[in-house]
């Protein structure tokens, strides 16, 4: 899936999982959900911004690094959007280039940085230092772990569906993860999945993301602050302290930000009434060369149900090797926070 409707949904079917296999880690995640689920598309995503401003009224458009279609193109010339950080104004493509390597981990590095990619079976040592660290250095509050686990969320679900590695079987219109298939998976994801079975009311999950604090754990899991605990001695390369600053910024701007994405999201998955039944916008249909009603069938036909559920056991499988790497986890009480009908019902339109 794609952005923040898939990473979201990443974060609550991980969630649901971890609690059918009775993981410690289920309790503090479902005790500060919001956090969670922020950390699942804010903790790697850090491109969340506008991709342009109009001329005309300043009024911004887009997304970070993704090219402007010919309709907004339409309302008038836009300047392409700038953040001001302490190391100057960065355009969205420099941002991603210089830190999105450091949020996923597996992938994303520039060439010049492609030594300090994480392979796939050092990931369960990567994260449960992260852990480690945060119950030792950066407070004794949980939020912290539930906000990492969310990110962990994001660099397995990232992993495997843009096929970094195996694990996922889907094969969707045109593949796993292509431009004329993300629609399909939002919308199905979004309607069938989001709000058919799980009762979600996306717009007050997404405004609740968008109220989590910057968390300084982020900071130490990206390499951009001083080298130190679990994670500096395990893995001593590629810490840039000097960052930080900069870093910050860019985290305060994806908060800012990120409801006005979700807005632009919100509406593209809202669908109209037609003779024919429900239908999604001309211009989701035109990308896919398919109606509604088609997606939906080309999703039950390629199995998209089927990789949802193994997407969730393959993060609560990680989850489960974090635990056995960092032994304290488990002594979090699992029953700690809302249950999952309890948490269905706190976003239930």
């Amino acid at each position: 899936m794609s952005g923040i409707v898939g990473h979201s949904m990443d974060a609550l079917l991980g969630l649901k999982a971890a609690d059918e296999r009775r993981l410690p880690l289920a309790g503090l995640a479902r005790k500060h959900l919001a956090s969670y689920v922020a950390g699942a598309y804010l903790g790697s995503d850090i491109q969340i911004m506008p991709e342009a401003v109009y001329e005309k009224d300043g009024r911004e458009v887009g997304f970070g690094t993704v090219p402007l279609d010919k309709g907004a193109l339409a309302r008038g010339p836009v300047r392409p959007f700038r953040l001001t950080t302490p190391e100057g104004s960065l355009s969205p493509r420099q941002i991603h280039e210089r830190f999105y390597g450091r949020a996923h981990l597996v992938f994303g590095w520039t060439q010049a940085d492609a030594a300090l990619r994480v392979p796939w079976d050092h990931l369960p040592d990567y994260f449960a230092a992260v852990m480690d660290d945060a119950l030792d250095l950066f407070g004794p509050g949980q939020r912290p772990l539930a906000y990492a686990l969310g990110w962990v969320v994001h660099v397995v679900s990232d992993s495997l569906i843009k096929g970094m590695q195996p694990g996922i079987d889907l094969n969707l219109v045109d593949g796993r993860y292509t431009p004329r298939n993300r629609p399909v998976q939002d919308l199905y994801t979004f309607h069938e999945i989001g709000i058919r079975e799980f009762h979600l009311n996306w717009p007050a999950m997404f405004a609740d993301m968008a109220q989590t604090p910057v968390e300084p754990l982020q900071f130490h899991y990206m390499r951009c602050a001083a080298r130190r605990g679990a994670l500096g001695r395990l893995f001593p390369d590629g810490w840039q302290p000097a960052q930080e600053p900069t870093l910050g910024v860019i985290l305060a701007e994806n908060r800012r930000y990120v409801i006005h994405h979700a807005q632009d999201v919100l509406a593209d998955m809202e669908l109209h009434d037609t003779p024919q039944g429900k239908e999604c916008r001309d211009s989701l249909r035109e990308t896919v060369g398919l109606t509604y009603a088609e997606m939906l069938m080309a999703a039950e036909k390629a199995g998209f149900r089927h990789a949802l559920w193994q997407m969730g056991e393959q993060i609560a499988a990680m989850f489960e090797q974090i635990t056995h790497r960092c032994p304290r986890l488990a002594s979090l009480p699992a029953d700690d926070g809302p249950s999952w009908e309890q948490i269905a019902k706190q976003w239930n339109p």
